[in-house]
């Protein structure tokens, strides 16, 4: 009977956990990405649209989420036609064959003032790596905003190859860095 007793306390604080997560939809019009790549002569930026998304809270904690980009909404802050082209190419982002890319929140520890080390899987163009960032992340009664501190991807990890040192040995210095920045901001309501 003791053990029936235990199975079923289980149960219902397991129900409970469940049931005290609450489910964001993204605001995408209040949504960023921002990306920045570098070369030896300089660097482009700009900006990039999230297509889909939720984040799961728990209390003031992130529970999980998951988030899905347009690929073909990349953008060049200087409004190049040409250099966006380029990046949908299949030199870059074969945004035809990829058309999303996603990144899945796998695990957060938060601290009380906000901050988050944010750890989660991220695929773009078919190729998924875990990857670890830092944020801070605001709750109100009806919305939450995730902010992450500038971090950097390998474009080398997700096979985009176009004047990467990693693939190429003689560049000389007409290579295009293969790290570049991201820095994202969510914002996402009940």
């Amino acid at each position: 009977m003791k053990k029936i007793g235990i199975l079923v306390l289980f149960v219902v604080l397991s129900f409970s956990e469940v049931t005290a997560q609450e489910k964001y939809e993204v605001d995408f019009a209040k949504s960023t990405i921002t990306w920045k790549g570098y070369k030896p002569t300089g660097s482009h930026n700009g900006t990039i649209e999230v297509q889909s998304g939720s984040i799961l809270m728990q209390d003031e904690y992130i529970a999980g989420g998951l988030f899905s980009v347009a690929m073909a909404t990349i953008k060049d802050a200087d409004g190049s036609a040409r250099l966006e082209g380029h990046l949908k190419s299949k030199d870059f982002f074969e945004v035809e064959t990829f058309p999303t890319s996603k990144f899945a929140i796998t695990q957060v520890e938060m601290s009380e003032n906000g901050e988050a080390t944010i750890k989660g899987n991220i695929t773009i163009k078919g190729i998924t790596k875990e990857i670890s960032l830092l944020g801070n992340v605001r709750k109100t009664d009806n919305s939450v905003t995730l902010k992450t501190d500038v971090f950097q991807i390998n474009r080398a990890d997700f096979n985009v190859k176009y004047k990467s040192k990693s693939f190429f040995n003689d560049l000389k210095e007409k290579f295009i860095n293969d790290e570049f920045d991201l820095q994202v901001t969510i914002v996402a309501n009940k």
